[in-house]
């Protein structure tokens, strides 16, 4: 666009320098005025393309005011046109609104009252405390690193979730590596692999290793342990997750459309430019519940100590039970596991992948929390919740219901200035984050994002600490099920530790199995993903 704009008020220029030569002298005043007033329009062009703050002016001279016009003029004009372009929207207008003022360090309390119906059914609220308690963010963090570890690492309650460069710009990626330097939280690579864009700022790196092995791959796409070992030392990489599978296409490899494969990326995940690259949907370094252990093992060992985990949606509920039973049998742990939600996902994916697989966020944390702690493993393993999380009463919510901390994806993605165009798997997204064009990439401005995504984490948490500290706590340690209530009906609520089941500490090892967890126990084994006691097919 920047392009066609500068062709057009070149053309238009030479156009207007001709007419006032020839023109009668009877028609030159109105000329002038004409050209005055299309010269304005060149100019404020012109400073658009120029100025740092705004993606879509940037890239959108002129054009990109309306949609800030709309902006200025809310919440009126703002909330019909919002209203009217919801349907299909990742987040809803409170939660867009919260993270674009925050990430703007501009005005975020309300005016005139809760804006939401308090007696629907969905609504939901924390407990306070008439003996409520100042409580510092920078205080809350949270040690990732086990007993095997020797190198743990302090982590923020609030991080960047993964998104590889590829699916995301340069300068996207950048933007958000030094927001995580500035505000001092973890940055996910995402599985594409570490780029030069993720080392610029220094920020704390998790890298992500999936299916295909980017990164550490051989020529055949099998795993390379001295490739892995050479990077994972790195001093900016913190953590290593391993990615069995995420909240967007769970069951699914990744996506990245050959239209956004550059020479750059197509070198750094040594893949062809000429095909879509799609990562197989499982594992080749290891194929049983006891080989994934040991291959986080091995993980530790080459990577120097430091805290290795994996991420997953939760599907079939015997197979991590296999997990559990695994992790008991061998003895092996890992640091962390990340939950994703089947409603997660910030790229391309199958519309029946998005929409219906995948357990959500919500009872996949409650369920992972519930067998981790049956088989008297989770006090040395720490769980991430990732997917849809916006706000600091997200992050209570997630914590209270049985996380340690919380990834977001999406909410860095409209901090980074995303206006959900939803053109990510095109190439062709407006605001330079999701694109590898390089006319659009330009137009975010790294060093005017990375403050963005800074600011909006650091309010987000400090919010957070402000409802923990209205609850009468001190720590995100004493958060529990109870604290959080849900309205279940017009006239009934209840609280999470009321609406999920929650099982007691070792109760697994003692034979005390919930009926809702007997048939996946049963037919859990640590030497295989399958059943060794198949249930009956229905004839």
């Amino acid at each position: 666009m920047k392009k066609q704009f500068i062709i057009g008020s070149t053309v238009l220029v030479i156009i207007l320098v001709v007419m006032s030569r020839v023109l009668p002298p009877v028609y030159l005043p109105a000329h002038y005025t004409v050209s005055a007033v299309l010269g304005f329009f060149i100019l404020l062009g012109v400073y658009d393309m120029f100025q740092a703050r705004q993606t879509i002016r940037r890239n959108f001279p002129l054009l990109g005011r309306f949609r800030y016009l709309l902006e200025s003029i809310r919440p009126e004009i703002q909330q019909y046109f919002i209203e009217k372009n919801t349907e299909g929207m990742p987040f809803s207008r409170e939660e867009r609104s919260v993270i674009y003022q925050r990430s703007k360090a501009a005005i975020d309390t309300l005016p005139f009252g809760t804006q939401l119906n308090v007696y629907t059914p969905g609504y939901e609220w924390v407990k306070h405390s008439i003996i409520a308690k100042h409580v510092d963010s920078a205080s809350l963090r949270v040690t990732i690193g086990g007993s095997d570890c020797r190198v743990p690492y302090q982590a923020s309650i609030l991080n960047i979730s993964a998104m590889s460069y590829g699916a995301l710009s340069k300068n996207a990626v950048m933007a958000l590596n030094g927001g995580a330097k500035d505000g001092g939280f973890a940055h996910n690579t995402g599985e594409g692999s570490i780029t030069p864009h993720h080392l610029a700022a220094g920020g704390d790196l998790v890298w992500q290793i999936g299916t295909g092995y980017f990164g550490c791959r051989d020529m055949e796409g099998r795993f390379d342990a001295g490739k892995f070992a050479e990077k994972a030392k790195h001093d900016s990489v913190k953590m290593i997750e391993i990615k069995i599978s995420q909240g967007a296409k769970p069951g699914h490899g990744g996506i990245l459309p050959k239209e956004k494969i550059t020479p750059e990326i197509a070198a750094i995940r040594d893949v062809p430019m000429d095909r879509d690259v799609i990562s197989p949907p499982s594992h080749s370094a290891f194929s049983t519940p006891v080989g994934l252990l040991l291959f986080v093992k091995q993980l530790r060992e080459l990577s120097g100590g430091k805290p290795i985990g994996f991420k997953l949606c939760i599907g079939i509920h015997r197979e991590f039970l296999a997990i559990c039973k695994a992790m008991i049998k061998t003895g092996i742990k890992p640091d962390f596991i990340t939950v994703d939600g089947g409603e997660g996902g910030t790229g391309a994916a199958p519309i029946e992948f998005s929409n219906h697989i995948g357990e959500p966020s919500i009872d996949g944390i409650i369920f992972v929390h519930n067998c981790l702690t049956g088989f008297d493993l989770r006090h040395e393993i720490r769980l991430i919740s990732s997917g849809k999380i916006t706000t600091g009463f997200g992050l209570i919510k997630r914590i209270a219901i049985g996380a340690d901390l919380c990834n977001s994806a999406r909410a860095m993605m409209l901090a980074l200035g995303c206006i959900q165009a939803l053109r990510c798997n095109t190439n062709d997204c407006p605001s330079g984050v999701a694109t590898q064009d390089p006319n659009l990439v330009a137009g975010l401005v790294v060093t005017d994002k990375r403050k963005r995504v800074a600011t909006y984490h650091g309010q987000t948490v400090k919010n957070a600490a402000e409802i923990l500290g209205a609850m009468g706590l001190t720590s995100t340690a004493e958060l529990r099920p109870y604290h959080v209530v849900a309205r279940v009906g017009t006239i009934e609520n209840k609280s999470y530790n009321e609406l999920f089941g929650y099982v007691k500490r070792g109760a697994f090892l003692q034979g005390d199995i919930p009926e809702d967890f007997r048939g996946a126990f049963e037919n859990a084994t640590p030497d295989s993903f399958d059943s060794l006691k198949r249930l009956e097919r229905k004839q």
